[in-house]
């Protein structure tokens, strides 16, 4: 059974596989199928649970429906549903200028995101950014990129902030943490289990926790005290180029929010900060 059809699922769509095995299903399993097929996109970012809950079976239905049209289980069957994605959004490049197709997805992020925004959670975390004693900003893979970029970001504006990619090191620095310190997170899954193991400290410690996250129903998201939502799913495309300008969308909005709150002298600290790199411009 682990192995049937496999070669035929890596070029049969989700539907076609379902209706050619939807005779085969026993009640339960139609309704996962029903599901699937109306929320196939949401599926890939889902766990089993959250399938099972929505479709009240249990796991080993889950799994034995995966089995039936062809894979060794739901993780296999959300990869399948992630490269039919992947591949139709990609096709027809070769017929276009594919730097358009680029383009037009960065934009579609930018407009995603700034649609998500809340003004009054954008408030509340720039006040807990102003109020904090210690700032940490951590994130893993990618989302460590976009947690160095927040770093540097808010040393423009004269705020003193530490990134830490490291789950060891995050342990140990959120472990020191109190509530009068702010942790910031990016996680685009809203599942990084060592992001979400180094929060659970950091909430032992009564520590604020602003998350920047795709899903606000995810496991990080529920940690969070202030939740800022980007807007970019990469299920299948890790670490692309509009994960991370989601992200720091988001945190160019924190850090000039902070500015215009705090009425910081951005003349001022630019031509300090202009003066102290100066000399080091090649002529």
């Amino acid at each position: 059974m682990r192995g049937i059809n496999m070669k035929r699922t890596d070029f049969m769509g989700l539907a076609q596989l379902i209706q050619e095995k939807y005779h085969a299903l026993t009640k339960s399993e139609k309704r996962i199928a029903d599901y699937l097929l109306k929320n196939q996109e949401q599926a890939v970012y889902q766990t089993m649970k959250d399938v099972t809950e929505a479709v009240k079976v249990g796991d080993a239905t889950l799994i034995r429906f995966s089995q039936k049209i062809g894979f060794h289980g739901f993780s296999d069957l959300k990869i399948a549903i992630a490269k039919e994605e992947f591949t139709s959004q990609y096709e027809g490049d070769n017929d276009r200028q594919f730097y358009d197709r680029i383009l037009e997805n960065q934009i579609k992020v930018l407009e995603s995101t700034r649609q998500l925004l809340d003004s009054e959670v954008v408030l509340l975390a720039i006040e807990a950014l102003t109020k904090a004693k210690r700032i940490y900003i951590i994130g893993v893979g990618s989302s460590g990129l976009s947690a160095a970029s927040l770093e540097k970001m808010l040393l423009r504006v004269g705020v003193h902030a530490n990134h830490i990619v490291d789950p060891h090191f995050q342990a140990h620095a959120l472990a020191l943490l109190g509530p009068e310190d702010l942790v910031i997170c990016f996680s685009l899954s809203g599942r990084t289990k060592d992001i979400h193991d180094s929060l659970k400290i950091a909430k032992e410690n009564h520590t604020p926790i602003i998350a920047i996250t795709n899903f606000k129903s995810s496991p990080i998201a529920e940690l969070g005290d202030i939740v800022l939502q980007t807007a970019n799913e990469e299920f299948f495309d890790g670490g692309s180029l509009a994960g991370k300008i989601s992200q720091l969308f988001i945190s160019e909005t924190l850090v000039r929010g902070y500015e215009i709150n705090n009425k910081i002298k951005t003349v001022e600290l630019r031509e300090k900060v202009l003066r102290s790199i100066i000399d080091k411009v090649l002529d």
